[in-house]
């Protein structure tokens, strides 16, 4: 049987990607930007024209658009409307492709993004020594694991990042005040050469968890 497909829209450097290809997808990026440490199939393209072009050989869709605007960061540096509001507009755009396909799709942001009955995923359900929160908005019910006490500092109230160093070894990986070193272990990603990458991804075992539960959904849908 052949693998199962997944496009990964707004790709960047392939954290997503790699958490969805240790669930057993095969999966090919789509970023607006050069992604030269993507470590699978890439293209450089518009999220939607590959949506339309690309969209109908693949059985999932993920979708990351920009975060920027939604985050603690935006209150600080007073960028937040520097940078586009996408997640209704991608959205649209799934529901669109899943009533043509019948297939499931996954949009992932941060705290503050306005996803609609969202799974909450954070570094210590997968023992990482990040927090780095992450919301996503799923067409197929996920799962949602038990969220613990958080056992280090917080440099904002919603958890969207840690300081740089908290008390039992959690570190922020944001803006450029982080060893690239350091955060690639903490996140789990051995691939990434620059903190700009490392600043925008999200650990592969978020992604590793929710693709496994699609993976399930498509398998039970196939017999």
């Amino acid at each position: 049987m052949n693998k199962f497909r997944l496009l990964d829209l707004f790709c960047g450097a392939g954290g997503a990607a790699m958490g969805y290809h240790r669930a057993g997808f095969e999966v090919v990026g789509v970023d607006i930007k050069p992604q030269p440490h993507y470590p699978f199939e890439f293209f450089q393209k518009d999220w939607h024209d590959a949506l339309m072009t690309l969209g109908p050989l693949f059985d999932v869709i993920h979708a990351s658009p920009p975060c920027q605007h939604y985050t603690v960061g935006k209150h600080i540096h007073n960028s937040g409307d520097r940078h586009p509001d996408l997640v209704a507009l991608v959205r649209d755009a799934l529901k669109q492709w899943q009533g043509q396909h019948r297939k499931p799709w996954v949009i992932e942001n941060v705290p503050g993004a306005p996803l609609w009955s969202p799974v909450v995923l954070c570094g210590t359900m997968f023992g990482l020594k990040v927090f780095r929160h992450r919301l996503f908005e799923s067409n197929p019910p996920l799962e949602q694991p038990t969220h613990g006490i958080h056992d280090g500092s917080t440099g904002a109230k919603d958890g969207y990042s840690t300081r740089a160093r908290g008390r039992n070894g959690y570190i922020c990986v944001a803006g450029h005040n982080f060893i690239r070193e350091e955060a690639a272990e903490a996140m789990g990603i051995d691939w990434m050469k620059s903190r700009h990458e490392l600043a925008q991804a999200i650990p592969p075992a978020y992604c590793e968890f929710i693709g496994k539960q699609l993976m399930r959904v498509l398998m039970k849908e196939a017999h």
